[in-house]
């Protein structure tokens, strides 16, 4: 039995290598075209030199300004994992550092997405292990819990599941159901040949824009 206040769960499936290396290969703009435009985080923001983010979503809940739930986790990590931290939004204290970045780097762990505070944003920024978080401060955490690992956890308005697909790269972050992912891949890569097709057509001078009059007619006419 967990003490009180504690929650833990074993990890979901992985993702297949195949699906995260489709997706690093397409735009967050693009995969979040092709899921209503309604999802992905707000408010989280990378801090770390540019590099493009795919992997598998373990789930941590914890007490704003408090790191022992993460610590713990660490003990659940998978080569290909995310870490998704709800901190709740908290910036008094930061949840983690450089030190906890590069032990969850040297895991295996694909990145860290943390809906709190972080610290040493200079050292992080001089690496490529993705690191998106909502803010910043020095101090540091309390170590005392409570925690959840593999608990459905809600990150800059984005719910996420443990084994949801999380991407991200320069635009945002998106959580992606197993279910799904498929599927947005393949609308995904529609869009991203139109998108092409659209930029050789302005490189050529024979860019099509006519749909914006008969467009705004529409609306002016309220049909």
């Amino acid at each position: 039995m967990n003490p009180v206040g504690w929650r833990e769960f074993p990890c979901a499936p992985q993702a297949s290598p195949a699906t995260l290396d489709a997706l690093l290969e397409l735009a967050v703009s693009l995969l979040s075209d092709n899921m209503a435009r309604a999802s992905g985080a707000l408010g989280l923001r990378p801090y770390h030199r540019p590099k493009p983010l795919a992997g598998t979503a373990l789930t941590i809940h914890t007490r704003p300004g408090d790191n022992l739930a993460i610590h713990r986790a660490f003990e659940f990590c998978r080569p290909g994992d995310v870490l998704v931290i709800d901190g709740a939004g908290d910036l008094t204290q930061a949840l983690m550092g450089e030190i906890m970045a590069t032990y969850a780097e040297s895991l295996g762990v694909r990145g860290l997405v943390i809906d709190g505070a972080i610290r040493d944003v200079g050292a992080l920024r001089q690496h490529d292990f993705p690191v998106y978080a909502r803010g910043v401060t020095h101090r540091g955490p309390y170590k005392n819990g409570p925690g959840e690992i593999n608990v459905p956890v809600t990150v800059g308005g984005m719910v996420v599941h443990p084994g949801d697909i999380i991407v991200g790269d320069e635009d945002g972050l998106l959580a992606i159901a197993p279910a799904d992912v498929d599927a947005v891949i393949e609308g995904a890569r529609r869009q991203q040949a139109k998108e092409t097709a659209a930029l050789e057509s302005i490189a050529n001078g024979t860019f099509e824009r006519g749909w914006v009059n008969v467009q705004r007619d529409r609306m002016m006419n309220g049909s």
